[in-house]
């Protein structure tokens, strides 16, 4: 006769443990953006209302609060996207409500935090990029099948004006130049409608090319 083995439920996040560790990742978003990645620990700590040892016994080391911070920047990015296809009957104003919420997300002020000791190739990393990609890519594909996009740029096109346009260096004063991003975006977002003025030089620029340059 076998013994039954007890099953373990596993045991989940106490309601508290996750509020903190929303608060520590919020905490430093802001910071990382407003002063740099080098920002004391104990400062995001002391803003998040938490102890040191509540950050660290969410995030081991720095590099693991960075990594976080980038993703939740990205997931939200992401659930703008899907928001915007989901919610928007006009293809190309998906597109422009999609390229403001990105910005606005400072997921460009946050690109220069990935350091050369930041593990770029980590699967949280590159699961929350691929989303970013396949959504801004399905937004693009609605409106140039609507007529209403040119058919000459690329996801990288989008994305790199994006973080180019709102990409102030983080830790200078970076919140002074607000009131030019969206103005800017916009007058970007005009030169993508169809049909196309110019003829733009070169080819459309994919994810890929981003990855190699």
């Amino acid at each position: 006769m076998q013994t039954a083995i007890p099953v373990q439920k596993a045991t989940r996040p106490r309601a508290d443990a996750l509020r903190n560790r929303e608060r520590i990742v919020t905490a430093a978003r802001e910071m990382f953006v407003e002063f740099g990645a080098e920002v004391p620990i104990d400062e995001i700590a002391r803003r998040a209302g938490v102890g040191n040892a509540t950050v660290y016994r969410n995030f081991p080391d720095r590099d693991a609060l960075v990594r976080e911070v980038v993703c939740s920047v990205m997931d939200r990015t992401s659930e703008a996207a899907e928001l915007a296809l989901a919610e928007t009957g006009d293809a190309f104003e998906a597109l422009s409500r999609f390229v403001h919420v990105a910005a606005d997300e400072r997921i460009s002020a946050l690109c220069p935090m990935m350091s050369s000791t930041f593990d770029k190739h980590h699967p949280d990393l590159e699961a929350a990029r691929e989303r970013v990609e396949q959504l801004t890519g399905e937004i693009m594909d609605r409106a140039r099948a609507a007529g209403q996009l040119r058919t000459d740029v690329g996801v990288g096109d989008v994305l790199v004006v994006v973080t180019q346009l709102s990409r102030p260096p983080a830790g200078s004063a970076c919140t002074s130049i607000d009131r030019f991003v969206h103005r800017h975006l916009q007058l970007f977002l005009d030169g993508l409608r169809a049909p196309a003025r110019s003829e733009l030089p070169g080819k459309p620029a994919t994810m890929e090319d981003l990855r190699r340059s």
